[in-house]
């Protein structure tokens, strides 16, 4: 009997754990768990599938964000995984679990800001479910085409390859700091944890300029270049010299006494795209370089910033944050 808690082995050490007991991919093209989505082949064709939950408290507050807000944002973050595959989002499925005594106003609502984001991609809403909780709880799953180029993988880099990021860094953690601080402004940048925007065709786009690895940058930066990392064996090397200045952030910082970097590097929520290109490649015009992958050597896969491991938080990780 393992006596451990959820919160001594963590989010991945958990999942981990949970690894052998999922159904392993069977079929050729097929992925199971280890991605930002799993592939299935149905009639020829793999169809990309990814979930995420949304716990009110955890990941929204209703005196922060309306419902339409919260509708735009739980879709965002499941069709962010698909595009990640380089893969179009094409259908979502949504269960709500909430209170008896929520109002069939802000229900509505936040079906109208799911089906909104969906419209976003070309995406429909096709079904779900609904059950009584003491919290509000929003599931979408979310389904696309993996298409020509895709599926990309995060085990894919290789020594010599350059990263680049799609979207913006920092500004859903400057946002959440600002309404934690009871403010509400920037507007920009409470807009940025309220209704995140991800670069969704930069995933299809860089899967056809022949992208080696993806991942949507949800738990941080530093986080998920790791997941990355470890999946190639390699060392994802940072340069923070190439990642460009936010006004924004950096007088935000200032104003609460914090390091901007602390953001940018290791705040979440802003679905950004990392993505790993050969050398030679042309990514599409919408990424940035951000620095290199190198050879794990005798060593253990990592990232580094400014050519320093890493250390201490690195980003978000449920049952330890």
């Amino acid at each position: 009997m393992d006596e451990r808690t959820l919160a001594d082995v963590g989010e991945f050490g958990l999942i981990d754990l949970m690894t052998p007991y999922l159904t392993s991919a069977g079929r050729e093209g097929e992925l199971g768990v280890g991605d930002d989505a799993a592939v299935i082949a149905v009639s020829g064709k793999h169809v990309v599938a990814a979930v995420d939950q949304m716990v009110e408290g955890r990941h929204f507050r209703r005196d922060w964000s309306s419902a339409y807000e919260v509708g735009r944002k739980a879709a965002a973050r499941a069709m962010s995984d698909i595009s990640a595959m380089g893969a179009v989002p094409s259908a979502l499925l949504v269960s709500l679990a909430a209170p008896a005594d929520t109002t069939v106003t802000w229900a509505l609502d936040l079906m109208r800001g799911l089906a909104d984001e969906a419209a976003v991609v070309g995406a429909h809403i096709v079904g779900g479910d609904t059950v009584e909780a003491p919290e509000v709880v929003i599931s979408v799953t979310a389904l696309g085409d993996a298409g020509k180029y895709g599926p990309v993988l995060r085990s894919g880099a290789q020594p010599g390859d350059r990263v680049f990021i799609a979207g913006t860094l920092g500004r859903a953690a400057a946002g959440l700091a600002v309404l934690m601080r009871g403010h509400r402004q920037p507007k920009s940048l409470v807009a940025a944890q309220r209704t995140p925007e991800p670069p969704y065709a930069a995933g299809v786009a860089a899967a056809s300029a022949g992208a080696t690895a993806m991942i949507d940058i949800s738990d941080g930066l530093l986080a998920d270049a790791a997941h990355v990392a470890r999946a190639s064996g390699v060392v994802i090397a940072i340069e923070r010299d190439l990642l460009a200045g936010d006004g924004e952030i950096e007088a935000m910082a200032r104003n609460f006494g914090v390091d901007p970097w602390d953001w940018v590097l290791t705040g979440g929520e802003d679905h950004a795209l990392l993505a790993v290109f050969p050398e030679g490649a042309t990514p599409p015009v919408a990424f940035q370089r951000i620095g290199t992958v190198l050879s794990a050597g005798a060593g253990q896969p990592e990232v580094t910033v400014d050519g320093q491991p890493t250390s201490g938080a690195v980003g978000h990780e449920h049952f330890r944050s």
